[in-house]
C-alpha cells in the first residue's frame, strides 16, 4: 500500500485549493473587522451574534478578534465608538460647507440634514445604537456618549452665533436636547417609510424647532 510522503502531506494542506488568509496592516484589517462586525451586530443582535460568526465572515481566526479587541464587548464598544467618530465628522463637515457668512437657521438645517444622511448612508450604525435593550453593559454609556457628543457639538455652534450671543446656555442646552431628541425619533419612525426623504425629514424637523429657536433671537439684542 502506498504511504504518504511528508513533502506530498505539505502540498496537501497548502495546495491552491485551501484558503488563504489575505495580509493587510492591522489599521486595514481593524477596519474591515468593524464595518462587518457592524452588519452581522445589526442584522443579528449583540446577543445572538457570536465571535465565531464575526470571523468567518472576515476571513480570519477568532483568536486575531480577540487580540484585536479583547472581548465580544470589547468589539461592540469599538463599532460604537467608530459610528460616533463618523457621526460628529459628517456633523462638523456640513457645518464647514455653509460658510461663515451663513445664517443660523442653515447652519441650523445644515446640521440636521447631516444626521439624516449619514443615518442613509450607515443604516447597520443607526441600528445598532438604536439596540440599547439588547446590548452589553459596557455598550450603554457609550451610545448615550453619541448623543452627548451631538448635544454640545449643537450647543457650541449656537454658542458661535452672533445672534444668539445674549441667550442664556441652559436654553441653548435645552434646545439641543430638544433637536436631538427629534431627528432621533424621526429617524427612526421614516425607517420603516420609503417616501419620507432626507429633505423631507429635514424640513419637518427644522419647521418643528425652528420657529422655538428664532425667538430667542430678539432676546439676544
Amino acid at each position: 500500500m502506498p504511504t504518504t510522503t511528508s513533502s506530498a502531506r505539505r502540498a496537501s494542506t497548502t495546495g491552491p485549493d485551501r484558503p488563504t488568509r489575505v495580509r493587510m496592516p492591522r489599521a486595514q484589517r481593524e477596519e474591515q473587522i468593524l464595518t462587518i462586525a457592524e452588519q452581522v451586530f445589526a442584522e443579528r443582535g449583540y446577543q445572538a451574534t457570536t465571535m465565531e460568526d464575526i470571523a468567518e465572515q472576515v476571513g480570519v481566526t477568532k483568536p486575531l478578534i480577540y487580540e484585536y479587541f479583547g472581548s465580544k464587548e470589547g468589539l461592540l464598544a469599538a463599532c460604537i465608538n467608530r459610528a460616533r467618530t463618523q457621526l460628529r465628522e459628517a456633523t462638523e463637515a456640513s457645518w464647514a460647507a455653509v460658510g461663515p457668512d451663513a445664517s443660523l437657521e442653515e447652519v441650523f438645517r445644515a446640521g440636521v440634514r447631516a444626521f439624516f444622511t449619514f443615518i442613509d448612508g450607515h443604516a447597520t450604525a443607526f441600528v445598532l445604537i438604536q439596540q440599547e435593550g439588547a446590548v452589553a453593559s459596557q455598550a450603554s454609556p457609550l451610545i448615550e456618549s453619541i448623543r452627548e457628543q451631538q448635544s454640545a457639538a449643537t450647543v457650541a455652534t449656537f454658542r458661535a452665533a452672533p445672534a444668539l450671543a445674549g441667550v442664556p446656555d441652559v436654553l441653548l442646552e435645552g434646545y439641543a436636547e430638544v433637536v436631538i431628541g427629534a431627528c432621533e425619533r424621526l429617524a427612526l419612525w421614516r425607517a420603516g417609510r420609503s417616501d419620507v426623504g432626507v429633505d423631507d425629514a429635514t424640513d419637518i424637523v427644522v419647521s418643528s424647532v425652528w420657529g422655538g429657536l428664532a425667538a430667542l433671537v430678539p432676546s439676544a439684542g
